[in-house]
Protein backbone atom coordinates (compact mmCIF):
# COMPACT_ATOMS: atom_id res chain seq x y z
CA UNK A 1 0.00 0.00 0.00
CA UNK A 2 1.31 3.42 -1.01
CA UNK A 3 1.30 5.71 2.04
CA UNK A 4 2.82 8.72 0.27
CA UNK A 5 0.75 11.89 0.69
CA UNK A 6 -1.86 10.04 2.73
CA UNK A 7 -3.67 11.33 5.81
CA UNK A 8 -4.42 8.95 8.67
CA UNK A 9 -7.61 8.38 10.60
CA UNK A 10 -6.79 6.38 13.70
CA UNK A 11 -9.11 4.56 16.06
CA UNK A 12 -8.14 5.06 19.71
CA UNK A 13 -9.08 2.09 21.94
CA UNK A 14 -7.29 -1.04 20.82
CA UNK A 15 -5.04 0.89 18.42
CA UNK A 16 -3.15 3.47 20.51
CA UNK A 17 -4.25 2.41 24.00
CA UNK A 18 -5.80 -0.55 25.72
CA UNK A 19 -7.66 0.65 28.79
CA UNK A 20 -5.18 2.99 30.50
CA UNK A 21 -2.10 1.44 28.94
CA UNK A 22 -0.50 2.66 25.69
CA UNK A 23 0.03 0.04 22.99
CA UNK A 24 3.79 -0.61 22.72
CA UNK A 25 5.17 1.43 19.83
CA UNK A 26 2.20 3.85 19.70
CA UNK A 27 4.25 6.91 20.71
CA UNK A 28 6.91 6.10 18.14
CA UNK A 29 4.25 5.71 15.45
CA UNK A 30 2.73 9.10 16.31
CA UNK A 31 6.22 10.55 16.22
CA UNK A 32 6.69 9.19 12.69
CA UNK A 33 3.41 10.85 11.63
CA UNK A 34 4.53 14.17 13.10
CA UNK A 35 8.01 13.93 11.59
CA UNK A 36 6.60 13.16 8.16
CA UNK A 37 4.08 16.00 8.43
CA UNK A 38 1.15 13.65 7.92
CA UNK A 39 -2.32 15.02 8.72
CA UNK A 40 -3.96 12.71 11.23
CA UNK A 41 -7.03 12.53 13.40
CA UNK A 42 -7.78 10.14 16.23
CA UNK A 43 -11.34 9.09 15.56
CA UNK A 44 -13.02 7.29 18.42
CA UNK A 45 -16.48 5.81 18.81
CA UNK A 46 -16.04 6.26 22.57
CA UNK A 47 -18.06 9.35 23.63
CA UNK A 48 -17.03 9.13 27.28
CA UNK A 49 -14.36 11.87 27.34
CA UNK A 50 -14.06 15.39 25.94
CA UNK A 51 -11.10 16.05 23.58
CA UNK A 52 -9.38 17.96 26.39
CA UNK A 53 -9.93 15.06 28.78
CA UNK A 54 -8.53 12.66 26.20
CA UNK A 55 -5.46 14.83 25.57
CA UNK A 56 -4.79 14.93 29.33
CA UNK A 57 -5.37 11.18 29.60
CA UNK A 58 -2.91 10.54 26.79
CA UNK A 59 -0.33 12.89 28.32
CA UNK A 60 -0.54 11.05 31.64
CA UNK A 61 0.20 7.85 29.74
CA UNK A 62 3.14 9.39 27.89
CA UNK A 63 1.36 10.09 24.60
CA UNK A 64 1.50 13.74 23.54
CA UNK A 65 -1.57 14.39 21.37
CA UNK A 66 -3.11 17.87 20.97
CA UNK A 67 -6.87 17.99 21.55
CA UNK A 68 -7.27 19.35 18.00
CA UNK A 69 -6.27 15.88 16.74
CA UNK A 70 -9.15 14.21 18.59
CA UNK A 71 -12.67 13.66 17.26
CA UNK A 72 -15.31 11.63 19.11
CA UNK A 73 -18.71 10.14 18.35
CA UNK A 74 -20.12 12.57 20.92
CA UNK A 75 -18.90 15.49 18.80
CA UNK A 76 -20.37 13.91 15.67
CA UNK A 77 -23.66 13.33 17.51
CA UNK A 78 -23.83 16.94 18.69
CA UNK A 79 -23.09 18.21 15.16
CA UNK A 80 -25.83 15.99 13.74
CA UNK A 81 -28.47 17.11 16.26
CA UNK A 82 -27.56 20.78 15.85
CA UNK A 83 -28.05 20.43 12.09
CA UNK A 84 -31.33 18.53 12.47
CA UNK A 85 -33.00 20.56 15.22
CA UNK A 86 -30.97 23.59 16.34
CA UNK A 87 -31.14 24.50 20.03
CA UNK A 88 -33.17 21.40 20.87
CA UNK A 89 -33.70 19.33 23.99
CA UNK A 90 -32.51 15.86 24.94
CA UNK A 91 -32.53 13.37 27.77
CA UNK A 92 -29.05 11.89 28.01
CA UNK A 93 -27.44 8.77 29.42
CA UNK A 94 -23.71 9.43 29.19
CA UNK A 95 -20.69 11.19 30.61
CA UNK A 96 -19.13 14.64 30.24
CA UNK A 97 -17.79 13.96 26.75
CA UNK A 98 -21.37 13.72 25.50
CA UNK A 99 -23.09 16.26 27.70
CA UNK A 100 -20.46 18.94 27.07
CA UNK A 101 -20.62 18.40 23.29
CA UNK A 102 -24.42 18.74 23.39
CA UNK A 103 -24.25 21.88 25.54
CA UNK A 104 -21.71 23.42 23.15
CA UNK A 105 -24.11 22.65 20.29
CA UNK A 106 -26.82 24.65 22.04
CA UNK A 107 -28.83 21.76 23.48
CA UNK A 108 -30.69 21.71 26.79
CA UNK A 109 -30.54 18.43 28.72
CA UNK A 110 -33.86 17.61 30.33
CA UNK A 111 -36.26 14.78 31.13
CA UNK A 112 -39.25 17.07 30.55
CA UNK A 113 -40.69 16.10 27.15
CA UNK A 114 -37.33 16.09 25.30
CA UNK A 115 -37.13 15.98 21.52
CA UNK A 116 -34.41 13.31 21.69
CA UNK A 117 -33.10 10.59 23.93
CA UNK A 118 -29.35 10.32 23.43
CA UNK A 119 -27.50 7.24 24.63
CA UNK A 120 -23.73 7.26 25.10
CA UNK A 121 -21.22 5.41 27.28
CA UNK A 122 -21.08 5.38 31.07
CA UNK A 123 -19.92 3.12 33.85
CA UNK A 124 -22.88 4.18 36.00
CA UNK A 125 -25.95 2.85 34.21
CA UNK A 126 -28.90 2.86 36.58
CA UNK A 127 -32.23 1.07 36.44
CA UNK A 128 -34.02 4.38 36.98
CA UNK A 129 -32.31 6.17 34.07
CA UNK A 130 -32.85 3.23 31.72
CA UNK A 131 -36.52 3.06 32.69
CA UNK A 132 -36.89 6.81 32.09
CA UNK A 133 -35.27 6.46 28.67
CA UNK A 134 -37.61 3.63 27.67
CA UNK A 135 -40.67 5.62 28.72
CA UNK A 136 -39.50 8.75 26.88
CA UNK A 137 -38.78 6.82 23.68
CA UNK A 138 -42.18 5.12 23.84
CA UNK A 139 -43.65 8.56 24.38
CA UNK A 140 -42.11 9.95 21.19
CA UNK A 141 -38.55 11.05 21.97
CA UNK A 142 -36.31 10.29 18.99
CA UNK A 143 -33.77 7.60 19.89
CA UNK A 144 -30.14 8.50 19.07
CA UNK A 145 -27.11 6.43 20.11
CA UNK A 146 -23.53 7.61 19.80
CA UNK A 147 -22.05 4.30 18.62
CA UNK A 148 -23.08 0.72 17.81
CA UNK A 149 -20.19 -1.04 19.58
CA UNK A 150 -21.57 -3.74 21.87
CA UNK A 151 -18.25 -4.18 23.65
CA UNK A 152 -14.83 -2.55 23.92
CA UNK A 153 -11.32 -3.46 25.05
CA UNK A 154 -10.04 -2.77 28.58
CA UNK A 155 -7.00 -3.86 30.55
CA UNK A 156 -8.94 -6.66 32.28
CA UNK A 157 -10.78 -7.76 29.11
CA UNK A 158 -13.81 -6.61 27.15
CA UNK A 159 -16.47 -4.36 28.68
CA UNK A 160 -20.06 -3.72 27.54
CA UNK A 161 -20.56 -0.66 25.37
CA UNK A 162 -23.31 1.59 24.01
CA UNK A 163 -24.66 -0.86 21.45
CA UNK A 164 -25.41 -3.48 24.09
CA UNK A 165 -27.59 -1.14 26.17
CA UNK A 166 -29.16 0.26 22.99
CA UNK A 167 -30.45 -3.23 22.19
CA UNK A 168 -32.00 -3.53 25.65
CA UNK A 169 -33.80 -0.18 25.27
CA UNK A 170 -34.87 -1.07 21.73
CA UNK A 171 -36.40 -4.35 22.87
CA UNK A 172 -38.24 -2.69 25.75
CA UNK A 173 -39.47 0.34 23.78
CA UNK A 174 -40.00 -1.20 20.36
CA UNK A 175 -38.00 1.64 18.77
CA UNK A 176 -34.62 1.19 17.07
CA UNK A 177 -31.90 3.84 17.60
CA UNK A 178 -30.12 5.83 14.93
CA UNK A 179 -26.39 5.28 15.47
CA UNK A 180 -24.07 8.20 14.69
CA UNK A 181 -20.61 6.65 15.17
CA UNK A 182 -18.68 4.25 12.95
CA UNK A 183 -19.60 2.64 10.62
CA UNK A 184 -22.10 5.43 9.84
CA UNK A 185 -20.63 7.44 6.92
CA UNK A 186 -21.54 10.62 8.84
CA UNK A 187 -18.66 9.98 11.22
CA UNK A 188 -16.17 9.39 8.41
CA UNK A 189 -17.28 12.40 6.36
CA UNK A 190 -17.03 14.64 9.41
CA UNK A 191 -13.49 13.46 10.09
CA UNK A 192 -12.36 13.82 6.48
CA UNK A 193 -13.91 17.30 6.33
CA UNK A 194 -12.11 18.21 9.57
CA UNK A 195 -8.79 17.21 8.00
CA UNK A 196 -9.64 18.76 4.64
CA UNK A 197 -8.73 15.63 2.68
CA UNK A 198 -10.46 13.33 0.20
CA UNK A 199 -11.13 9.70 1.08
CA UNK A 200 -8.78 8.53 -1.70
CA UNK A 201 -5.97 10.30 0.14
CA UNK A 202 -6.65 8.82 3.57
CA UNK A 203 -6.01 5.58 5.44
CA UNK A 204 -8.21 4.23 8.24
CA UNK A 205 -6.38 2.34 11.00
CA UNK A 206 -8.55 0.34 13.40
CA UNK A 207 -8.92 -2.81 15.47
CA UNK A 208 -12.51 -3.73 14.55
CA UNK A 209 -13.61 -5.27 11.29
CA UNK A 210 -17.27 -4.42 11.93
CA UNK A 211 -16.78 -0.68 12.54
CA UNK A 212 -13.34 0.69 11.62
CA UNK A 213 -12.54 -1.41 8.57
CA UNK A 214 -16.00 -1.45 6.99
CA UNK A 215 -16.37 2.29 7.60
CA UNK A 216 -13.03 3.03 5.98
CA UNK A 217 -13.72 0.72 3.04
CA UNK A 218 -17.20 2.12 2.38
CA UNK A 219 -15.82 5.66 2.56
CA UNK A 220 -13.30 4.78 -0.16
CA UNK A 221 -10.20 4.68 2.02
CA UNK A 222 -7.39 2.14 2.31
CA UNK A 223 -7.60 0.31 5.63
CA UNK A 224 -5.16 -1.19 8.11
CA UNK A 225 -6.34 -3.67 10.75
CA UNK A 226 -4.24 -3.93 13.91
CA UNK A 227 -4.46 -7.01 16.12
CA UNK A 228 -4.08 -5.24 19.47
CA UNK A 229 -7.81 -4.76 20.06
CA UNK A 230 -11.06 -6.62 19.49
CA UNK A 231 -10.64 -8.48 16.18
CA UNK A 232 -8.38 -11.53 16.19
CA UNK A 233 -6.63 -12.80 13.08
CA UNK A 234 -8.78 -15.96 12.93
CA UNK A 235 -11.93 -13.82 12.72
CA UNK A 236 -10.96 -11.89 9.59
CA UNK A 237 -12.10 -14.60 7.20
CA UNK A 238 -15.63 -14.51 8.66
CA UNK A 239 -16.25 -11.16 6.99
CA UNK A 240 -17.18 -10.61 3.35
CA UNK A 241 -14.65 -7.78 3.08
CA UNK A 242 -10.96 -7.54 3.91
CA UNK A 243 -8.64 -4.80 5.15
CA UNK A 244 -5.99 -3.53 2.74
CA UNK A 245 -3.32 -4.54 5.25
CA UNK A 246 -3.13 -6.47 8.54
CA UNK A 247 -0.38 -5.75 11.11
CA UNK A 248 0.22 -6.84 14.67
CA UNK A 249 0.24 -3.24 15.92
CA UNK A 250 0.83 0.34 14.84
CA UNK A 251 4.50 -0.23 15.66
CA UNK A 252 4.77 -2.12 12.35
CA UNK A 253 3.33 0.72 10.21
CA UNK A 254 6.20 2.39 8.39
CA UNK A 255 5.43 5.86 7.05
Amino acid sequence: MNMTDKAFLLDMDGVLVRGNTPIPGAQEFLGRLEQAGKPYLILTNNPFFTPRDLAHRFAAQGLEIPETHLFTSAMATANFLAAQRPNGTAYVIGESGLTEALHQAGYVITANNPEYFVLGETTNYSYESITMAIRLVKGGARFIATNPDTSGPAEQGIVPACGALAKLIQEASGVAPYFIGKPNPLMMRSALHFLGVHSENAIMVGDRMDTDIIAGMEAGMDTILVLTGVTEVAEIERFAYRPTMVVNSVAEIII
